[in-house]
């Protein structure tokens, strides 16, 4: 350091050493920010541990099998249960580090303390040790996941948030790497950030605005003792729910990871989405860590303060309600703290604009698994000032059997994973009876779970990424999991699918033609149903796991998107995006309140009426196979103008004639869509659809769907005269 540097650096009393530990010149530091924080002339470290006895810093050289220093943390830098220290004239880029913490040893109390591991930063903002996907590392390493200090100068430039009101979202699930791996993709760097930002494009088209990514925390895809037992290959843990480290993206995602620039490629990969005009919410793990139960590794949270950060049985045993073989502590003081830093830290930093939370019914549960009221942490995330404009949504239930969809603590801002809608329409669609009052129900937002909360508060979804996809679901009576090495026992055995008549793939023109139309009545109805609807990614082109339905391992072309079928099932996919823009152009499907079947607007109408065979008349027995539904486009969301869209879902074997209900005078029936007509995709383009050929009755096929436009019929002759005109 030059003397110029020294002087610079004294004019700041805190960036003056006052100790000299192990070679290196230290001060007592801050106990906040948690972490590894650069500073004027250095770093800042600080760490909790609340019955740690002694505590060590120890800093590798990058990559370095053994520790360049160790520093004890002096007793003068402890402040309450919060070890720092600031170290100078450190070179970052070159730094890994991490800590040893020395205490008890008496499980039955809770403290699993040993001081011969080195422990990484439960704050660390990158880690290193898994930079390239699926690359051996050395099993014998000291410290194989390695805490790295981050020095922030990406450009945002005029990055904002989007803020999309929830209930105009069309939410499409995808897992980072799957969504380019496939060799068929095309991109430059496959199953990477990179790769997905070259994919933009096709989101956009496709019309989706906010991407719902798997977990992207720091994870361990090695994390798998299994083999796939037909071909003997190593199975993976690549859905990524065993976080190491919850302020790092993952590494091995980024085509860069190998550079330590993973933070800049997923940051580059979030302001392009922004800048397509699209959201991006992160699935989060903060039920469990990848340290598992007592057999499991001790990574961080375990060796710095395991019964803080842990529930616990009055034994010292592991409460196992994430069914991987710990819960974490979530309402503890201590925990929610870190749980709101880590949103607060993605939201900050990386411009997320929204949370999904894995099994968040453990997020209210009491340190002894009991279920709280009140939850703190829900609240406290509900209230945060830096979430303030967030989306939060959970999945409602946990392993040990917590179902809350409905009823999760919500404080007016959580949004939940409804998976009565995902029953209810699977159930319909297959043709089961009894059905038709709760599929109403639910895609009238299921105002029988959210009523006061708004149709916003359920995130519908037909498929996700656990359990069959769309495809799968109308091809496959069973699971066939075989390959997952679990001898077929793992993932759900209730699907509610049907195969269509013949198991797996099929060469039959009319099994084939069944299940596409099976697969477009799904589409249509969660598309046009009240709430925010979620798609599983490659369900538009129908995308197959082959009737395995928990691919959580598979990290090959079971779980990868093929790029091929983007050609090959191109009528599903206009299908699809023909409903996605069908939703966008129509504000009446996207209600913020329920509706109430009255005419609270004067129209004449009630925003919402339900219709059988014969108009005004719905069959609830349970013999019925019919639904449909009428909205008045006079009740659209904030007033706006909108045509009246009718919507019939027939669930039959057999084909009906529908009585249509009459409209305003001037205005006539045109049909956007028909599952089971042989018009091209079976929609007509949006604001081109034809007068009904009769406009008092619709027939509708067996297992067929049907979506009408009411408009006046003047607009209709003035835009096919303005058409006719313009053609050659």
């Amino acid at each position: 350091m030059s003397p110029r540097d020294l002087t610079e650096m004294r004019e700041r009393v805190d960036a003056y050493p006052t100790h000299r530990i192990a070679g290196h010149r230290v001060r007592a530091g801050r106990p906040f920010p948690y972490g590894a924080t650069p500073v004027p002339g250095g770093v800042n470290f600080s760490v909790y541990s609340d019955r740690a006895t002694s505590m060590s810093l120890v800093l590798f050289e990058r990559g370095a099998p053994e520790p360049a220093a160790e520093l004890p943390f002096p007793a003068e830098f402890r402040t309450g249960s919060v070890y720092a220290m600031t170290v100078f004239g450190l070179d970052v880029e070159n730094l890994e580090y991490g800590f040893r913490a020395d205490g008890p040893f008496d499980p039955v109390s809770g403290d699993r303390f040993d001081a011969r591991r080195v422990l990484s930063d439960p704050y660390a903002r990158l880690v290193s040790g898994r930079d390239v996907w699926g690359r051996e590392p050395d099993w014998n390493d000291v410290y194989p996941y390695r805490a790295q200090v981050v020095n922030d100068d990406f450009d945002w430039g005029d990055d904002t948030p989007l803020r999309i009101p929830t209930e105009d979202l069309v939410i499409y699930e995808t897992h980072v790497r799957g969504f380019t791996r496939h060799p068929s993709s095309g991109v430059t760097a496959p199953g990477t950030y990179a790769g997905l930002r070259e994919k933009i494009p096709y989101l956009k088209h496709l019309g989706v605005n906010c991407v719902e990514l798997l977990p992207v925390f720091e994870f361990d895809e090695l994390d798998n003792p299994r083999t796939n037992p037909v071909t003997g290959e190593r199975l993976h843990n690549y859905w990524g729910y065993n976080t190491v480290s919850f302020f790092a993206p993952k590494a091995g995602y980024a085509a860069t990871g190998r550079f330590g620039m993973q933070a800049d490629e997923f940051k580059s990969l979030v302001k392009e989405l922004h800048r397509a005009g699209i959201e991006v919410v992160l699935d989060v793990v903060f039920n469990h860590t990848a340290e598992g139960n007592e057999y499991g590794p001790t990574i961080s949270f375990r060796g710095l303060d395991n019964a803080t950060y842990y529930m616990l049985t009055p034994d010292g045993q592991y409460y196992n309600f994430s069914g991987t073989g710990n819960t974490v502590n979530c309402n503890h003081p201590v925990v929610r703290d870190f749980v709101l830093g880590c949103l607060r830290h993605w939201v900050a930093e990386y411009h997320i604009d929204g949370f999904r939370f894995d099994l968040a019914a453990i997020l209210d549960r009491a340190p002894d698994g009991t279920p709280l009221p009140n939850p703190p942490l829900l609240e406290q995330l509900a209230y945060d000032p830096v979430l303030r404009h967030t989306k939060l949504i959970a999945e409602a239930w946990d392993a040990a059997g917590l179902y809350q969809v409905g009823h999760f603590p919500n404080y007016g801002r959580w949004s939940e994973w409804n998976g009565k809608y995902r029953d209810a329409v699977r159930r319909f669609v297959k043709g089961e009876p009894g059905v038709a009052g709760e599929l109403a129900t639910r895609m009238a937002g299921s105002p029988d779970l959210y009523r006061g909360r708004g149709a916003a508060a359920s995130v519908n979804f037909v498929t996700a990424h656990d359990g069959f996809t769309l495809n799968d679901l109308v091809s496959y009576n069973d699971k066939h999991n075989e390959a997952n090495g679990e001898g077929n026992n793992d993932g759900a055995n209730d699907n509610y699918s049907w195969n269509c008549g013949e198991e797996g793939p099929s060469a039959s023109p009319h099994v084939r033609d069944l299940r596409m139309r099976q697969m477009k009545n799904l589409m249509a109805i969660l598309l046009t149903s009240q709430g925010v609807p979620m798609i599983l990614a490659g369900d538009e082109v129908g995308r197959t796991q082959l009737g395995n339905n928990n691919t959580y391992c598979q990290d090959n072309e079971l779980s990868w998107f093929d790029w091929g079928l983007v050609e090959a099932n191109a009528e599903l996919l206009e299908f699809t995006r023909g409903l996605i823009a069908f939703r966008h152009a129509h504000p009446v499907l996207r209600n913020t309140e329920h509706p109430r079947g009255v005419d609270s607007m004067g129209s004449g109408y009630p925003d919402v009426s339900w219709h059988g065979v014969r108009a005004w008349h719905p069959d609830w027995a349970d013999h019925c196979r019919v639904v449909a539904l009428m909205r008045c486009g006079r009740h659209a969301k904030g007033g706006v103008p909108d045509d009246h869209v009718y919507v019939a879902v027939n669930a039959h074997w057999e084909p009906h004639d529908m009585e249509l209900p009459q409209l305003p005078d001037g205005q006539a029936w045109h049909l956007f869509a028909d599952t089971g007509a042989l018009m091209p995709y079976g929609m007509h383009p949006l604001g081109e659809e034809p007068l009904l050929e009769h406009p008092g009755r619709y027939h509708l096929g067996p297992h067929s769907a049907v979506i009408l436009v009411g408009r006046p019929v003047r607009t209709t002759q003035a835009t096919q005269a303005t058409q006719k005109e313009m053609a050659p």
